[in-house]
C-alpha cells in the first residue's frame, strides 16, 4: 500500500487531510513539521506522496521541505497547501501541485490524479 505523509502542525486539519488520504487508498503517517517530515522519509521507503503546509513551526517551511524531498527523494509526488501564501513561478519543486485552503476532499482527490501516484 501506497503511504502519504501529512505534514501538518494543526491537530484537526492534520486528521482531515489523513481521513481524505485513507480514503483514496493511503496508508497515512503524520508529521508536525519538516525536520520531523525528513526524519519520516529517512526512516521509510513506502512514503509516495507528502502532503504538507507551507506555514509551520521549525527550522523551514513546507516551501523549503518541498525543495528537500524533490531533490533527496525525486520519486516522491509532492502537493503543497496554503491558506495564507500566493505561490508563484518557482516556488513549487517541478511537478508539484499546490492547493489553497480550505480545500475540499474533491480538490484534494483531483490533486492526487494529477500527480498520477
Amino acid at each position: 500500500m501506497k503511504t502519504a505523509l501529512i505534514v501538518e502542525d494543526e491537530f484537526i486539519i492534520a486528521m482531515n487531510a489523513a481521513d481524505l488520504f485513507q480514503g483514496a487508498g493511503y496508508a497515512t503517517v503524520e508529521a508536525s513539521n519538516a525536520d520531523e517530515a525528513i526524519r519520516q522519509l529517512e526512516g521509510r521507503t513506502d512514503i509516495a506522496i507528502v502532503f504538507t503546509d507551507v506555514r509551520m513551526p521549525g527550522s523551514m517551511d513546507g516551501l523549503a521541505l518541498a525543495h528537500i524531498v524533490r531533490d533527496r527523494w525525486p520519486p516522491v509526488k509532492i502537493l503543497v497547501t496554503s491558506g495564507h501564501h500566493v505561490i508563484h513561478d518557482g516556488d513549487l519543486p517541478d511537478g508539484g501541485v499546490f492547493i489553497s485552503k480550505p480545500y475540499t476532499e474533491r480538490a484534494v482527490a483531483e490533486a492526487i490524479i494529477a500527480l498520477a501516484v
